[in-house]
């Protein structure tokens, strides 16, 4: 199982022209290993950009992602995550989805699908990310055969 953030969707969903192919292949590659998750606060980012609920619901269904709640063990680490981020002087107020999303993945055991690597990797040592670096290295890898 792999968490998708919202940023790699919203790349296929915008077709970013900067974007759009790294991340269609980024959760093509993450598919292979298992299902593809999102938490209910990449479901209500994603959602800003539709209209209606049954439009996001058709997204997911056609892309394959299982929306999973997230559990309160994840809710209350993403909390104090931001503290630390805040002491630390994080000034920024608008990144508490990042640590929902990451405390998630990290309750979770899951790697994270994501472009935005920087806090995940800061904040949540212990987490897999998995980013175009992450990719890029995979891709050139000789073959074991």
């Amino acid at each position: 199982m792999t968490l998708v953030d919202t940023n790699v969707l919203l790349d296929v969903v915008t077709d970013d022209p900067e974007w759009a192919d790294w991340s269609i292949a980024a959760l093509e590659a993450a598919s292979l290993d298992g299902p593809l998750l999102i938490n209910d606060m990449v479901y209500a980012e994603l959602a800003v950009r539709y209209d209606r609920i049954e439009q996001v619901d058709a997204f997911l269904s056609e892309a394959g992602l299982e929306l999973a709640p997230t559990p309160r063990a994840a809710l209350f680490l993403a909390g104090k995550v931001f503290t630390q981020y805040r002491r630390s002087g994080g000034a920024r107020t608008g990144v508490l989805p990042d640590f929902f999303i990451g405390a998630y993945a990290a309750v979770g055991q899951l790697p994270l699908l994501t472009r935005d690597t920087g806090r995940y990797r800061t904040y949540f040592p212990s987490l897999t990310v998995i980013a175009e670096c992450h990719l890029e290295a995979a891709a050139t890898r000789p073959d074991p055969a």
